[in-house]
């Protein structure tokens, strides 16, 4: 038995995490329970926290057990042990280090036969149980894996003492950081990237400088430090990169030559990934007077990306491109995003085909799938597409003009098909930021929504059912893109509080058109923006699924994404699908990619999409904050989008710009938070502030590194909400006074009644 050893530092009591691992290194071998708690002192009922401490060391593999209650670090791997996925080899074996950094370079393999589905990505922590080879190697078996524990931090470096703390950048941050600053020089007010440091239970936690991101008025360091709160993955694996450089451009043999369509592509001018091109001609068939024949292609990135090897694992992990600002994190490396499986003008490029009959009224007709090669007629923006549709000569050349006015054709049947059917169109406008020659943030613009925008949009919402509707008909896998109906109880309360506003707001509100047609009816712009986004509120949230549900608010039956592959791993999925139930070739899915592993993927899927959308909106957050950083003390006009029992969140008129009127600064009273009509109610006063209200606010403070704006509030301008809201408040008001008229209390029981309210 090893001597007992004092504690370290001279401490006594419960020891930390981090206090009690080294202790036990430090022994050199076994320790029982009694020891430990001998040596620190522990006794009571601290024996029963000591026990549970060892019971969670033991379970997260940091310990070894051996009765009886025997506890180990030992110089070799234990049996169980906790390690990281660092990479995936050429034989698709994921090669794992140990999390505990006393085992120094020893690496683990685990067999890739012996891997359950889904397989574990690079960055994934496990449990594993370690096998000695006799070549002195180790193998290890899953038992299973770690949940995700964020061991990365950024934030902003402050003057502690004689030292430095970490301010995280993250505004649902709980502490700060003492840092450790050894391996990289950092300054007052650099914005850091950090790994926290394991054990500090008691103490404040600590993390350790690694990357010096610079100043965080620095536009470059937003979406970096952004993404790396979002744990988005920024640097490809190098075998990813390996495969990726080697991809060649593909050959007919095989595929159908699509060469001679006049297909084009039409992106936004910044775009740099064209993965869908298309052409529209009518339909040459007697028995189709009026219709049109549509080829949507797409880039073929299941040629490029194999189930299961080092891309396909990556693209998974990531799930979906991320789109910032000023930057995009792609799903793909660059050589196939941006060059191979881009649809690039002028190049021969491999495709999966969408070919589409319609008749004369936008009904799809027939379908097929097919591979094939094509070449770009021209690149195509969306403003120069709608100016060569509204008359302008000079707008595209000559050669695509007959085509673009094509497109236009079909694109008008599609449209009226879809006012037929009644899809929900909602009036939420997106905005985005606009940068001056530094690349600092000059202003912000609503994004246009053009015919060119609608065109594109109807093209690829039919090749999307096109490619639902033949999966589900051949019973083959598919990973649909299902919108459940909205719940029942948030439809009858926004129809009460339309009611009560005087809007046009029936009882039968249910299908997905119904909401399109009485938005359209509110004559007032900004009013109908809120409740344009009180209806998408009450909505469900879209996500992936094997199960078929249909899709409420495109009020479709069947429904994938298949249009995007380049930057949705989804639309790789359906790809895959199409191509093995076709028979169109190689790449088709895998054994891992169907049944209960296609449950697992969907569910994955919707979470990385989730977790850019967070990203993005923090993103375009702290670039307003920034851009409005030297307006402390401007007034601006403003209407109210959102109430919460804490304030008011305000909407800028000129810029979209969104910020906090904290309740503190509505004035001397007693705030109820009337969440069936969005307002705030004075309890006292009878003032009431509600959603739409038009506001004169002043600029009071600015939280650049959280994005965060507050605003005082100077001018109100009551609107229908708060009118309906103040009259039926007053009415309550009166009959609670008749109720308790003669009850009222005396002194401060008023006081006492408030404090408890």
């Amino acid at each position: 038995m090893p001597p007992r050893r004092p504690p370290p530092h001279g401490r006594t009591g419960l020891p930390s995490r981090r206090q009690l691992m080294e202790f036990i290194r430090a022994a050199g071998g076994e320790l029982q329970t009694r020891e430990i708690a001998q040596a620190f002192n522990v006794g009571g009922d601290q024996r029963h926290a000591l026990r549970k401490l060892l019971r969670d060391l033991r379970s997260e593999g940091e310990l070894e057990g051996r009765p009886p209650r025997r506890h180990a670090i030992a110089g070799k791997p234990p049996a169980i042990m906790p390690v990281t996925v660092e990479e995936v080899d050429e034989d698709g074996d994921l090669i794992a280090r140990p999390l505990d950094e006393i085992f120094g370079e020893l690496r683990i393999r685990l067999p890739h036969h012996a891997l359950e589905r889904p397989v574990p990505g690079p960055g994934d922590r496990l449990l594993v149980k370690n096998f000695r080879q006799q070549d002195g190697t180790f193998e290890g078996r899953v038992i299973r894996v770690l949940p995700k524990t964020s061991r990365e931090v950024i934030g902003v470096v402050e003057r502690a003492g004689d030292g430095f703390r970490l301010r995280p950048a993250d505004r649902k941050a709980k502490h700060e950081y003492r840092l450790r600053a050894d391996k990289i020089e950092v300054a007052i007010g650099d914005l850091v990237r950090a790994h926290v440091l394991p054990g500090w239970r008691q103490d404040i936690p600590h993390a350790e400088a690694v990357e010096n991101l610079g100043r965080p008025d620095d536009p470059r360091s937003i979406s970096l430090m952004t993404a790396v709160e979002a744990d988005l993955p920024m640097v490809f694996p190098d075998k990813a990169l390996e495969l990726a450089e080697q991809a060649e451009p593909v050959t007919l043999e095989g595929r159908t030559d699509l060469r001679h369509l006049e297909l084009v592509t039409i992106d936004g001018e910044d775009a740099r990934d064209f993965d869908d091109a298309v052409h529209a001609v009518p339909d040459p068939d007697p028995k189709n007077p009026g219709g049109f024949l549509i080829t949507v292609a797409i880039a073929d990135v299941a040629h490029y990306v194999r189930p299961d090897d080092a891309l396909d694992q990556e693209a998974k992990k990531r799930g979906n491109s991320v789109y910032f600002p000023d930057r995009v994190i792609p799903m793909l490396p660059e050589k196939l995003s941006n060059d191979l499986c881009s649809l690039r003008p002028h190049e021969d490029r491999a495709c999966v085909a969408c070919v589409l009959s319609i008749d004369g009224q936008g009904e799809i007709r027939r379908w097929k799938f097919l591979r094939g090669v094509m070449n770009s007629r021209a690149r195509l923006t969306y403003t120069v597409v709608e100016a060569a549709h509204l008359g302008d000569p000079e707008a595209v050349s000559l050669d695509v003009r007959q085509p673009v006015e094509r497109l236009f054709q079909a694109y008008a049947l599609l449209r009226a098909a879809r006012d037929r059917r009644g899809a929900m169109d909602l009036d939420v406008p997106e905005r985005k930021v606009l940068f001056n020659e530094n690349g600092r943030p000059a202003g912000f613009k609503a994004r246009e929504r053009l015919q060119s925008h609608q065109l594109i949009e109807e093209f690829m919402i039919a090749a999307n059912v096109a490619a639902a509707s033949e999966l589900e008909g051949r019973k083959a896998p598919c990973l649909f893109r299902v919108h459940d109906k909205p719940d029942a109880l948030k439809l009858a309360a926004l129809a009460d509080y339309m009611r009560e506003l005087g809007l046009p707001w029936g009882k039968n509100v249910a299908r997905p058109g119904d909401f399109t047609r009485l938005i359209s009816r509110i004559e007032d712009e900004a009013s109908r923006q809120i409740v344009s986004q009180l209806v998408l509120r009450s909505q469900a949230q879209a996500v992936y699924h094997p199960d078929n549900i249909g899709h409420f608010g495109l009020n479709l039956r069947r429904y994938a994404h298949f249009t995007s592959p380049i930057r949705r791993y989804s639309d790789l999925v359906v790809h895959r699908a199409l191509i093995s139930a076709l028979s169109l070739g190689d790449g088709g899915l895998s054994k891992y990619e169907e049944g209960e592993a296609l449950y697992e993927l969907g569910s994955h899927l919707s979470s990385t999409e989730r977790r850019a959308m967070v990203a993005e909106r923090t993103a375009y957050e702290r670039f307003v904050a920034l851009f409005m950083q030297d307006q402390v003390g401007t007034r601006f006009e403003a209407m109210v989008a959102s109430v919460q029992r804490f304030g008011l969140f305000v909407s800028l008129l000129d810029s979209g710009a969104e910020g906090l009127v904290h309740v503190g600064g509505l004035g001397r009273d007693d705030w109820v938070h009337d969440e069936a009509r969005h307002a705030l109610v004075g309890r006292f006063s009878g003032e009431v502030y509600a959603l739409g209200d038009r506001v004169t606010v002043e600029l009071e403070e600015i939280d650049q590194l959280g994005g965060r704006i507050s605003f005082r509030l100077l001018e109100h301008q009551p609107g229908p909400a708060s009118i309906a809201a103040a009259r039926e408040w007053a009415s309550g008001k009166k009959r609670r006074s008749r109720l308790t008229s003669g009850r009222a209390g005396r002194g401060n029981g008023g006081n006492k009644g408030r404090r408890r309210f």
